[in-house]
């Protein structure tokens, strides 16, 4: 009692713990990753010099989209995020924030992040936008109660960062910007289905089925992460094959793929929580690599 007698009567600490709450709503170190998709489509599709106010507003959008998906997520979980030790705490959940108000903060960000792409970029990369913070919202969040389909589901808006920031500046769907979507869209399934291998009790707290086929940790479901591993390699090769990127930077996408494909194979060989754990370290560590690479074989 005396903490929350502290918290109240000092608006300072009122204020910074309600910043914290607001932090934790947008999950702002997933956020941060998006963003950094985003600016390396956009960076693996300019041909000129920076506008470093057209590319910051990218960047903006990206966060305010993302972030507003990320809120609408908790809000329509709340319930569900009080069954589970690793979302119990958060401020929706546990009524921090009341549902209007970070209803209010997710939809001011959605509604202004689209809206920074239909003034400041194109039509093409806006609808995308929507797509993406409708897709997650709306489709993959409910589905995650119902089916292991639902990783499916939240591929698609997954995958839409980087080519919104490619699409922001070119204009364009071409070749180079399929072989962003498809790294990116096959990369989610080992590196989710390796987090719900290592999060699947807790999972199954809130009724979640995000493990593949029938949603236990064994050899079938880790056969499966290691075929979606090994789907990487021939995407890896698509942006050689079709000189869209260097061949020095394009073989070393393709080394990172097949060691990659080896942490996935361990998940099948010893069908474990470690080998899981290393496999989804390995996605962190993988993607952002990746797209670095991309752009640096552009230049």
């Amino acid at each position: 009692m005396p903490a929350i007698k502290t918290h109240i009567a000092n608006p300072a600490v009122s204020a910074s713990y309600r910043f914290r709450d607001y932090v934790e709503l947008i999950k702002l170190r997933l956020t941060l990753l998006v963003v950094f998709s985003s600016g390396a489509g956009y960076l693996f599709g300019i041909t000129e010099p920076i506008v470093w106010t057209h590319f910051g507003l990218l960047l903006l959008s990206g966060f305010l989209i993302t972030g507003s998906a990320n809120g609408i997520n908790q809000i329509l979980e709340r319930d569900l995020d009080k069954l589970m030790s690793r979302t119990e705490n958060r401020p929706v959940a546990t009524g921090r924030l009341q549902v209007w108000e970070a209803t209010f903060i997710v939809a001011i960000m959605g509604i202004v992040g689209v809206g920074i792409l239909s003034v400041f970029m194109n039509s093409i990369a806006a609808l995308l936008g929507l797509f993406s913070l409708l897709s997650y919202a709306f489709v993959y969040t409910p589905m995650k109660r119902v089916t292991s389909f639902a990783v499916l589901a939240g591929a698609f808006p997954g995958a839409m960062p980087t080519i919104i920031g490619y699409v922001a500046i070119t204009g364009n769907i071409d070749l180079a910007c399929i072989a962003l979507f498809m790294i990116q869209f096959i990369w989610q399934f080992p590196h989710f289905w390796s987090l719900a291998w290592l999060l699947d009790d807790d999972y199954k707290k809130a009724g979640f089925q995000l493990l593949p086929l029938e949603g236990l940790k064994n050899k079938r479901s880790a056969f499966v992460v290691f075929i979606s591993a090994l789907l990487l390699i021939p995407f890896s090769i698509f942006p050689i094959a079709f000189g869209i990127i260097s061949m020095l930077s394009g073989l070393a996408i393709l080394v990172a793929s097949i060691l990659f494909l080896y942490l996935a194979y361990k998940v099948f060989t010893d069908c474990n929580a470690t080998a899981a754990k290393r496999l989804m370290l390995g996605s962190i560590a993988y993607l952002p690599f990746v797209q670095i690479l991309l752009v640096l074989g552009r230049l």
